[in-house]
């Protein structure tokens, strides 16, 4: 039997700590998560538009097999700057890779675009790096969902978006996902007040409206125009995982994605998944590591639909929140 974690967040995994900081004016924001020392770290891009930094370091023929931190942005190709804050930060701790007499943090990251979104986007210098700082001394067991974090500008086709979370204890694993919701596809169904993501639903933790009744499946579902989009998330296990092993709980997570967002990985958006892997528990059987893979999935599914659900309003936003059209 598969139930959430204490918190229900990917900070039931032990040893990962998460952090949010935002910029309300801006409307933006950036969200870490970090480990309490480095942790397996893995990734699977299936968008057509991504926004990365140190993803091919991530492919398990490369000589770095861990990662520090990673970070999730709003921002465009400018929140790339957010890992360099957090680099800096955790470099001034002592943390990174070994080379010689010298530490090189690993923060891999992504970025999603909310240039358009309604804030006030004419800085005069980058506000990410401070922002990635700011993320990363606030790292907690706990933090915020919705407007918050990477979630703060977010939108999909009809909604506002936002950051999610969710977990699942599995045997003796604990398997969590944390997700920036900027889709340009749609969550719910139709106009409706029903997530696609319902039937994988847990304690009624985005509403318990349950499934739809019916739908077109041949419907064109409305989308987000243009190349502002993206949905980028992380998912993460307690389990002792190889970097291939952590790859593919990546792929599979994406599987959660598709089923929470209609449509997911087009042309324009730039859907990735992360994967960290702490090594607290031995994995027993190669029938455990399916379990994980769909395991994350689940979680991944779950957290979307969060992230929108708990979504706030704000002056000038360009769309409205779940709440605002389903009291």
């Amino acid at each position: 039997m598969m139930t959430p974690g204490s918190r229900n967040l990917i900070t039931d995994v032990a040893g990962l700590k998460v952090g949010n900081a935002q910029n309300d004016h801006i409307k933006t924001g950036v969200t870490v998560l970090v480990g309490d020392r480095p942790f397996t770290a893995a990734v699977h891009v299936m968008g057509g538009a991504p926004g990365t930094r140190e993803t091919d370091l991530l492919a398990p023929d490369k000589t770095v097999q861990q990662a520090d931190a990673f970070v999730l942005a709003g921002g465009s190709a400018f929140g790339l700057d957010a890992a360099s804050g957090v680099a800096d930060a955790l470099r001034a701790q002592g943390r990174g890779f070994a080379v010689g007499d010298q530490t090189v943090p690993i923060v891999p990251a992504a970025i999603l675009f909310d240039l358009i979104n309604g804030g006030d986007k004419e800085w005069t210098a980058n506000p990410y790096n401070a922002l990635g700082r700011e993320a990363l001394t606030g790292a907690s067991d706990t933090f915020a969902l919705g407007s918050h974090g990477a979630g703060t500008g977010a939108l999909i086709a009809d909604l506002k978006g936002g950051l999610g979370s969710a977990s699942i204890r599995i045997g003796e694993h604990t398997v969590g996902a944390l997700v920036a919701v900027n889709a340009l596809g749609r969550v719910t169904v139709g106009d409706t007040r029903h997530f696609w993501a319902a039937p994988f639903e847990m304690e009624a933790e985005f509403g318990g409206h349950g499934t739809a009744s019916s739908f077109d499946p041949q419907a064109i579902p409305p989308v987000k125009g243009g190349a502002q989009n993206t949905t980028i998330a992380i998912v993460a296990t307690d389990a002792a995982l190889t970097q291939a092993q952590a790859t593919r709980m990546a792929i599979a997570a994406h599987d959660g994605m598709a089923r929470a967002i209609y449509p997911s990985h087009t042309p324009m958006d730039g859907d990735l998944v992360f994967a960290a892997a702490t090594g607290a528990v031995q994995v027993a059987s190669e029938a455990e590591s399916l379990l994980l893979g769909h395991a994350a999935a689940l979680c991944l599914s779950r957290a979307i639909a969060r992230g929108v659900h708990a979504a706030t309003p704000a002056p000038h936003d360009a769309k409205p929140t779940y709440h605002m059209l389903h009291r």
